[in-house]
């Protein structure tokens, strides 16, 4: 199913209100939506909110043969899922342009950055080493899916813990949670992605576009960054001419966005950290609302009972006998009737039968046929 395009009307409202520096939700031009990190239960699962935009990140380990190539590095896998529940436009079972795109751009900033030592995830030399694997899931598409896909990414790596193994002879053994402590990975920095769309052949820019600016734009510019200023990936697309100040510019920008959000992405692992290390619920448990069901509930009060008998036996020695009296029956006014136990039925309903005069004067019958009319008389 292709997206519904945008009518005349629309795009050109967008690109007025473009000119005139404001957006559809009240943001500045360099703001970036509100973005809120959680973990699920298990390590390695991450949830990204970017404004309307959400994905979910989860990683995953196997003991794998290495590469030809590379027999001392482990192997880092990146798949991304455009399902259509996040957007109708997608497809389910078949591979889009915008994934392959989303896929590639995401091993640009991620694995080919050496963010993670890939040389830590060897146990046999040759024969064994640890394959990550990274599968994102886009759950909601409001635009700038890039982003909200690199930091989830990197967050789920950060979070993610692999199990510890030793080798016994020429047997590699994986231990349990239950007996050894899983080992987090040796993540060198954090790359995260910025996008900035162009509009009128870059005479205009956006950071963060949602789903309808990407629409109307005319290119799109996407740096890859982390902490500290170092450039990991930059890609553009769209066809459209930069010069050297706007790219210089945008970079900058991006230092700052990439300052936040890694700030943002470190508090939220440690808040983690520390819950699990207190046993507090987290994960799902955690979303979950407190004292909703069981906010109007009461504490028990202690009742005692034991001289409810004698009580009650006071109250009523102390206590009047009624009287047991008959209600008189009252007659009722002429023309008005009265119904009950013992009383006489004094419906005064009265009814007038209408005597029919069974004696007719006379009859007269007339007969069918048309050739004489007989008249019979009854005295």
């Amino acid at each position: 199913m292709r997206d519904t395009p945008l009518s005349n009307s629309e795009r050109n409202f967008l690109l007025k209100a473009i000119e005139e520096k404001k957006r559809l939700d009240g943001r500045q031009t360099y703001d970036y939506r509100r973005i809120r990190v959680s973990f699920g239960a298990d390590y390695g699962c991450c949830f990204v909110e970017l404004g309307e935009t959400r994905v979910m990140a989860q990683v995953s380990c196997e003991l794998v043969a290495p590469k030809e190539s590379r027999p001392n590095e482990g192997i880092l896998f990146f798949n991304i899922e455009l399902s259509p529940l996040a957007s109708p436009a997608f497809e389910a079972g078949r591979q889009s342009e915008l994934s392959v795109n989303l896929n590639r751009q995401l091993e640009r900033c991620l694995r080919n950055s050496k963010c993670i030592d890939t040389e830590s995830l060897c146990v046999v030399s040759g024969e064994k080493v640890w394959q990550i694997r990274v599968d994102v899931h886009m759950l909601n598409h409001d635009g700038n899916l890039m982003d909200a896909a690199s930091i989830a990414a990197i967050t789920a790596l950060c979070h993610f813990r692999r199990p510890d193994v030793g080798i016994v002879g020429e047997e590699i053994k994986v231990f349990s949670p239950e007996e050894r402590d899983p080992i987090p990975l040796s993540i060198y920095h954090m790359p995260i992605s910025v996008s900035f769309s162009f509009f009128q052949q870059g005479t205009y820019l956006l950071v963060d576009p949602c789903e309808r600016e990407e629409r109307v734009m005319d290119g799109l510019l996407m740096i890859a960054m982390n902490k500290h200023r170092e450039i990991c990936s930059i890609q553009s697309s769209g066809g459209i001419m930069l010069l050297k100040e706007q790219v210089m510019r945008c970079s900058k920008i991006a230092s700052v966005k990439v300052s936040e959000i890694t700030e943002l992405v470190s508090k939220a692992l440690e808040n983690d950290k520390a819950a699990r290390k207190a046993g507090d619920r987290c994960g799902f448990a955690a979303s979950l609302p407190q004292g909703r069901i069981t906010a109007l509930k009461m504490d028990e009060t202690a009742v005692d009972l034991t001289d409810v008998a004698d009580t009650a036996n006071e109250i009523l020695q102390k206590a009047e006998v009624p009287r047991q009296t008959a209600a008189s029956p009252v007659l009722p006014a002429p023309g008005v009737g009265q119904v009950g136990t013992g009383l006489e039925n004094r419906w005064g309903l009265e009814e007038d039968v209408d005597e029919e005069d069974d004696k007719m004067s006379g009859v007269v019958e007339l007969s069918d046929s048309e050739e004489e009319e007989v008249v019979i008389l009854h005295p």
